[in-house]
């Protein structure tokens, strides 16, 4: 079942960079962004996730962890996290798990050519692992600053 607003988020399990095992339930007590984005070092991944990492630190001020998400490896996601100095963890999610559960694989239109894709979206789960927003079909400028906006928001209800 997917995720819905107002909802407790399933708990899950994920691989993620620097060896660690991404676990929800083990991030209670701390709002957790979880953005997923379609590919590692692509032009608007790498700006959104250079978003991520320029406000890391007012995140962690809101009591707010943040991870990315793509199908990529985790190869791929060491290489990306080291270029670009990614203070937080990228979660592999190769069997599209996460992506089932957050419902972010749409189809999408390149060239002419239909084919199923990770629509750029981002979530905010409360400190008690309930979703409280959602942003979907996600523009890259000005994005990680509505992000924040939220995590603080919620960080002081």
């Amino acid at each position: 079942m997917a995720v819905a607003l107002d909802q407790p988020v399933a708990d899950f399990q994920a691989q993620a960079t620097s060896g660690q095992t991404v676990s929800l339930a083990e991030l209670k007590g701390r709002q957790v962004v979880v953005y997923f984005y379609p590919k590692d070092s692509t032009p608007g991944c790498t700006t959104e996730g250079q978003g991520f990492r320029d406000q890391h630190d007012a995140f962690a001020a809101a009591n707010t962890v943040v991870f990315g998400v793509s199908r990529d490896g985790i190869k791929s996601h060491e290489n990306f996290k080291a270029k670009q100095g990614f203070p937080f963890e990228l979660i592999s999610d190769k069997d599209e798990a996460l992506c089932q559960l957050f419902d972010v694989i749409k189809l999408k239109k390149l060239y002419g050519k239909e084919y199923l894709g990770v629509d750029r979206s981002t979530f905010l789960i409360d400190k008690h692992g309930v979703l409280r927003q959602e942003w979907r079909g996600v523009k890259v400028p000005g994005h990680v600053d509505a992000v924040l906006a939220a995590a603080q928001a919620l960080n002081k209800a």
